[in-house]
């Protein structure tokens, strides 16, 4: 009960931040739970809830509060940052194979194409230029030996710690990249979309800056639908997902002539190893017979 009470001493903005660190480990909370943990009031936690969700860090339903994504709202970037990490690893580290020294390539405001980032910081592929719109990618990027980075300009959005609106858009459409490495929240019936039409339209501007286009995906994301339509996935030259794909997700993409790659996960989610795991190649002319 200790712990209850000292919680329950905290400032507003203190009991927020660890209200806030809770959700986003578990993924979701009750209000009961909530109050019962912080030894306050259902009232005061509602007004914590209602301020969290005002800064777009959590979603409030009847009698509790979630960090998870829906088909209509994005989840926070912290929160994504702690979600399928060896998804993403087994994703980034073939895409990494698709990058040459002097290339320019884009990379989206995806936790996917944030693994790509960690990457390069081993630089072992350079020199590069990279282009991104996301401040954790800028961030990571921005004392890298060989690599010239190219940060988009626009309107900050904390919510996906990236720039965007119109001068995003118009800063992308003065350039011209080998590659544009993007992930997106849904991929189902032979479309990619997104729960955002702000971060669809900059996400439409990356792929038409680009002579090809990547899609990284983890496997929780096929068979599912957002509220906009960001582009037919024939738009992508190649889609990468991790092995926790279903048997019925691939077939989708089978019947809609999607070209895609398998890529094993390892244990312990690094996504590196030392002798490299089969990828599953499937084209829109090779069908038949894969695995």
């Amino acid at each position: 009960m200790s712990s209850s009470n000292s919680s329950g001493q905290q400032g507003p903005a203190a009991r927020q931040a660890a209200m806030a660190e809770q959700v986003l480990a578990d993924g979701s909370a009750t209000a009961a739970d909530l109050a019962e943990r912080f030894g306050v009031s259902l009232m005061t936690i509602h007004r914590d809830l209602d301020e969290l969700e005002r800064q777009g860090i959590v979603r409030k339903f009847r009698g509790g509060v979630t960090a998870q994504p829906s088909g209509v709202f994005e989840s926070n970037v912290q929160y994504r940052l702690k979600t399928m990490r060896a998804e993403k690893a087994a994703v980034a580290d073939r895409a990494l194979k698709l990058i040459e020294p002097g290339m320019a390539i884009m990379l989206d405001d995806s936790t996917s194409t944030l693994e790509i980032a960690r990457r390069l910081r081993h630089g072992e592929v350079t020199p590069l230029t990279v282009v991104t719109n996301f401040l954790e990618a800028i961030n990571l990027l921005s004392d890298q030996r060989g690599i010239h980075l190219m940060a988009l300009g626009g309107d900050y959005d904390p919510l996906h710690s990236s720039f965007l609106g119109v001068s995003c858009v118009e800063a992308i459409e003065q350039l011209r990249v080998d590659v544009c490495f993007a992930s997106t929240s849904a991929v189902r019936g032979g479309y990619a979309y997104h729960q955002e039409q702000h971060i669809v339209s900059v996400k439409r501007a990356m792929l038409d800056a680009a002579a090809r286009n990547v899609l990284l995906i983890d496997h929780t994301k096929l068979a599912r639908v957002a509220l906009h339509r960001v582009v037919p996935l024939s738009r992508f030259d190649l889609l990468l997902v991790d092995d926790g794909a279903s048997a019925q997700a691939l077939r989708d993409l089978d019947e809609h002539k999607v070209t895609y790659e398998v890529c094993a996960r390892t244990h312990g989610g690094s996504g590196r190893t030392g002798s490299e795991p089969p990828t599953v190649t499937k084209g829109r002319d090779d069908r038949a017979g894969a695995t």
